[in-house]
């Protein structure tokens, strides 16, 4: 299993100014490649590199490097191929469509570059990297990780490292082959329902109330939008200082979630059955006001965290169809749209069982999990001799 480990590195001044300047010059480069490619239809990595390859090392750049920037720029041409094809970006004519094929593929200046071992080496003892750079190969830059980090650099780290720079701080963040733990066979299951009020409920009672996130979420629109609005010099200051900060608050929420989650269900011995709610978006229709919580609602984030920590622990996991589980009886298995009294309450129209809605949505899912883990399994049954 691949996860990337974020290191932060630590760089003096010098160091800082050759680091800033290699990204900008790489980048730089990079959309030369990108025009090259454009103009000849965005043709093979090896027919790229016959066109570009001798002038970005007369530029300057190292061998190594200049490979990496020619196969950077081919592999951001087939993921937009890929955007197209998988229709993530309209249909033929659309306005998005139109704009990004329009014109050749533009890096920022400050955009991720990889570099493979030729290019960066990692000296774990003394958490130093050794560096390419425009300037030179840069010896001894400190880097500062926690003590698990850099021991998933030391085990498993594989491949390339992308150099990044976020507000004037750099970072490596570096690709690691973690191995799985051996899936267990699940006793029971443990279903998980995604909403806004509560950000997950699972079967077996835990519930993360969604209040106090959502409560956050609504002061920084509103610290937004009153900047936005006074649009100073200090305003637009402000702004740039606070970006990305209710995204790694988020972020951090859904880890703590994911983690209990998990550590619940690999005590208990239970899989995890998570709804598939895919294309939620396009399918939901919602008023207007509704629409900013929908659309910064990171359910997918939550999964993927659930999914991956599963993993790693051994923890068999799911995912099933959500239809009508919030109208269907967990009991009695009644499905009727007036089961649903409100968004907290849950009381069947068979057999008059109460409960609260999550709760019982999340209780059909572990049975539609169980049931998913049964057909997909191997069969127990033994060969007739």
């Amino acid at each position: 299993m691949k996860i990337v480990v974020q290191i932060k590195l630590v760089p003096d001044a010098a160091q800082a100014l050759a680091l800033a300047k290699t990204l900008h010059r790489v980048n730089e480069l990079a959309n030369w490649v990108s025009a090259v490619a454009f103009e000849q239809g965005t043709p093979r990595e090896y027919e790229l590199r016959r066109h570009t390859y001798a002038e970005l090392k007369a530029a300057g750049l190292g061998a190594q490097v200049a490979q990496q920037t020619i196969k950077k720029v081919r592999d951001a041409y087939a993921a937009l191929t890929a955007s197209i094809g998988a229709g993530h970006l309209g249909k033929r004519g659309a306005r998005r469509r139109r704009k990004a094929t329009s014109g050749a593929i533009v890096f920022r200046p400050d955009a991720a570059h990889p570099f493979d071992d030729r290019c960066l080496s990692w000296q774990y003892d003394s958490k130093t990297i050794s560096i390419w750079t425009i300037a030179g190969r840069m010896k001894d830059l400190r880097f500062a990780c926690a003590d698990h980090q850099l021991e998933s650099l030391r085990d498993y780290r594989r491949g390339e490292s992308d150099l990044i720079e976020r507000d004037g701080v750099f970072y490596l963040l570096a690709v690691c082959e973690v191995p799985e733990s051996e899936q267990y066979r699940p006793e029971a299951f443990l279903g998980v329902d995604f909403g806004i009020a509560n950000i997950a409920t699972t079967s077996a009672g835990y519930r993360a109330a969604g209040h106090q996130l959502n409560r956050y979420r609504k002061r920084q629109i509103e610290l937004r939008r009153k900047l936005q609005a006074k649009n100073t010099k200090s305003a637009r200051r402000r702004l740039k200082s606070r970006r990305r900060k209710e995204r790694r608050h988020a972020a951090n929420v859904n880890h703590i979630i994911a983690k209990r989650i998990v550590t619940e269900a690999e005590r208990t011995s239970h899989g995890i059955a998570l709804e598939n709610l895919g294309g939620i978006r396009q399918r939901v229709r919602l008023r207007k006001p509704q629409r900013v919580t929908i659309h910064s609602w990171a359910f997918r984030q939550l999964a993927q965290f659930i999914e991956y920590k599963a993993r790693r622990a051994g923890v068999p996991l799911v995912y099933v169809d959500p239809a009508y589980t919030s109208q269907e009886c967990a009991e009695c298995h009644h499905i009727d749209p007036k089961n649903r009294v409100d968004q907290a309450r849950f009381i069947c129209r068979s057999c008059g069982v109460v409960a609260h809605a999550d709760r019982n949505a999340s209780r059909n899912l572990a049975a539609r999990g169980e049931v998913a883990w049964i057909a997909g399994r191997e069969s127990r049954v033994p060969v007739a001799s």
